[in-house]
This record gives structure tokens, sequence and C-alpha cells, in this order.
């Protein structure tokens, strides 16, 4: 019995991150597709998608969460090793960005669906480590800004929500928009623009 449940589980779990990776292809490529949509996609009835997921909603607040897990990693991952907090920084944003640049459409619908508040308390996390790295370089004036951490990493991550909608609306070029990204939030935590273009340029070689 043990073993059939632990099959029939296998199974179910299968299904229901290939149910999120069709929905996720399927949603970055068109917004508005349907349950019935993403469950053609994915090859199984529509009562199947709704066992894992009972709403839209709740499906793409579980996508959400996978991006968050994602964007989480990709900012350890983007200031690993590296000392100089300013290169941290522009590390961090780019290795995000590229993350980014994946669910930027996803986002845009989240934040009709899971709310901008419930994309925050989903970022928590990133955002007290962000905050922590430009204390640091406050503290030790590599940033220079009258907005404490925390507010400076609020706006950080506004700045990075707006080059999204940025490039949904066709006014940036994705390639372009996660360098321009890194020197932007480099520029408004008061690292001089020069030294930012060139610690970006650097990292992005």
């Amino acid at each position: 019995m043990t073993a059939m449940t632990t099959g029939h589980s296998s199974r179910a779990d299968a299904n229901r991150r290939r149910i999120l990776d069709i929905a996720l292809a399927e949603l970055l490529r068109d917004p508005d597709a349907s349950m019935d949509r993403i469950a053609r996609a994915a090859g199984v009835v529509r009562r199947t998608v709704y066992g894992h997921f009972p709403s839209r909603e709740a499906l793409i607040g579980t996508l959400v969460d996978g991006a968050v897990e994602a964007v989480a990693a990709a900012h350890a991952a983007g200031q690993e090793g590296i000392e100089d907090l300013a290169q941290a920084v522009a590390g961090s944003v780019l290795a995000v960005w590229e993350v980014a640049d994946r669910y930027r459409i996803l986002v845009s619908l989240a934040q009709r669906s899971v709310t901008v508040q419930g994309i925050r308390e989903r970022l928590a996390p990133v955002r007290a480590a962000c905050t922590e790295l430009l204390q640091r370089g406050l503290d030790e004036g590599v940033f220079v800004s009258p907005l404490p951490a925390p507010a400076l990493a609020y706006v950080h991550e506004q700045m990075m929500f707006a080059v999204m909608e940025a490039v949904n609306d066709g006014l940036l070029d994705a390639q372009e928009a996660g360098r321009a990204t890194a020197v932007t939030v480099l520029t408004a935590a008061g690292v001089p623009a020069s030294l930012a273009t060139a610690l970006v340029a650097k990292l992005s070689d």
C-alpha cells in the first residue's frame, strides 16, 4: 500500500510540475491563456489542472512563488565571492534580471491577480538581503543616499518592476535592460555614473 501511495504521489507531483511548466510557457506566450488552454497544452483534462490548482489565481500565485525563489537564488549567486559592495549590487541586479526577464510578463499579470502587496510580501527575504548589502555600503561610504537602507531597497525593487513594464511596453530592449537597470540602481545609491557604467561593463564581459 505504501509503495502504491508513493507511486501515486510521485505521478501527481510530476503532473503538477508539468502543468506549472506548461502554464508558465502558455502565460508568457499569452497572458490571457485560460485554464482550458493550459490543460490542453499539458495533455490533461481540465479537472486534473483544477485538482492541483483550484483557480487560475491559485495557479498564477504558485508560479509567482517559483519566480520569487528563482529571484532569491539569483540575488545570492550574483554577488557570491564579490568583495566590492558596488560590484556585488551590480552582480546581483544583473543575475536577477536574467530571471526577471523570463518572468516579466508573469509579474505584470500577477499584479492583477496576486496583487502588488502579495508580490511585496513574497519578496521580503530578497529585500532584507538587499537592505543588508546596502546598509554595509552606506556604512562604508561606498553608497551615498538621503534614504535609509530599507527605503533604498524599496526604490531598487520598484526600479526593477518599472523596467519590466518598460520592456513589456516596448520602450526598452530586453537585451539592454539588465545592464541599464544595474547602472541605474548603482547611480540611485550614489555611485558616480561613469564608475557604475564601468563596473557593469566589467561584470557583463
